[in-house]
């Protein structure tokens, strides 16, 4: 193929805490890569998936959901999605179909002085009527000479078709070699991705603050042709958290280690022996060096 007829660029996923950015992204690379949790802000960290379509090579960039806090792990994660719209070529803002137009006032007031183009995605309309989202339609009429185009979609049914989207997404990226071997789904190590699957697991399985004040070291990996060794380490807040996260007789941590290891293998499709363990570090996500040291760069 003629470099100069391919095209390739980022395209910044975002939207509010929990609008779908990675289910959608895992239904449009067919592979099970970015954390997904019916919780809110469950995403931390950018991560790149990469989607080929035609002679495009499309970016996605999985961001942490748009939101407000004062909190130093709340505003790194807010930072990585403010990166990811810098740098994009082109933006999707995921509204679900329930939502207000409130979240999309405020991402245009945030991208008001950025000339990067953007596609507005209305998320999850298999859960509404037609009539409704044809309601919804309308109410984002008064904003169309600020997208480029509203496109309804669902990872499940209704909406436009994973190629619609793919499609309006591709015509307009910019004609330029693709950046990445097209046979790879990520450009996230083996490990990062192992992380998230088991942050998921602990999604999952706790409830209340649990969750939001714990994260997830890979210690080390032994890949093998057939089964890979994972040792990990969950770190959390407060003593009494590390109790819940153990459980009685060790339940819930085996729970949560059950869990992680069939989402792994999932990925991997080989076996994961998984070594899990828990430990406290007081005040991590509150902490510049603590928050550093589990990965978050700023």
């Amino acid at each position: 193929m003629n470099e100069t007829l391919q095209k390739a660029g980022f395209v910044a996923v975002v939207g509010r805490p929990n609008a779908g950015k990675s289910t959608l992204l895992n239904h449009l690379v067919g592979e099970k890569l970015a954390m997904v949790s019916k919780k809110a802000q469950a995403t931390r960290k950018r991560m790149n998936v990469i989607v080929m379509h035609d002679n495009a090579q499309i970016i996605f960039v999985d961001t942490p959901g748009l939101h407000e806090k004062e909190k130093l792990l709340n505003q790194f994660m807010m930072e990585e999605a403010l990166k990811a719209i810098g740098d994009a070529d082109l933006i999707l803002f995921l509204a679900p179909v329930t939502d207000s137009t409130e979240e999309y006032e405020k991402f245009l007031k945030l991208v008001e002085k950025k000339n990067t183009p953007h596609l507005l995605v209305l998320t999850k309309v298999d859960r509404v009527s037609n009539e409704r989202v044809l309601r919804k339609i309308a109410e984002y009429q008064k904003f169309q000479d600020r997208f480029e185009a509203l496109i309804p979609y669902s990872t499940k049914r209704g909406g436009a078709s994973r190629e619609q989207l793919l499609d309006a997404i591709a015509k307009r990226l910019p004609e330029h070699p693709w950046l990445y071997d097209p046979e790879i789904l990520t450009t996230e190590n083996v490990r990062d991705i192992y992380r998230e699957l088991i942050r998921e697991s602990i999604f999952e399985n706790l409830s209340d603050e649990i969750p939001y004040e714990s994260d997830v070291l890979i210690e080390r990996v032994e890949e093998g042709e057939d089964l890979d060794r994972v040792v990990a380490t969950i770190i959390t807040e407060k003593e009494t958290q590390k109790r819940m996260i153990i459980g009685r007789n060790a339940e819930t941590v085996k729970r949560i280690g059950r869990d992680a290891r069939k989402l792994m293998e999932g990925f991997a499709g080989k076996k994961i022996f998984l070594d899990l363990h828990v430990v406290v570090r007081k005040g991590w996500s509150r902490n510049k060096k603590a928050l550093e040291a589990v990965g978050y760069l700023f």
